[in-house]
């Protein structure tokens, strides 16, 4: 199966967070947000991911 993570955008409600770094790779509970999406999306067997 194929999944798609939106993850384009300026991250604009998430300043001042996103001034320096791409919301997608925000720390969230010591992992970037990012790997958490990729994580459940390998464990519901995806085995592409395009992210945009």
């Amino acid at each position: 199966m194929k999944a798609m993570i939106l993850a384009a955008g300026k991250g604009e409600r998430m300043r001042p967070l996103t001034n320096q770094i791409p919301k997608p790779l925000l720390d969230v509970a010591g992992k970037p947000l990012i790997v958490w999406h990729l994580e459940k999306l390998a464990q519901a067997n995806f085995k592409e991911v395009i992210i945009n």
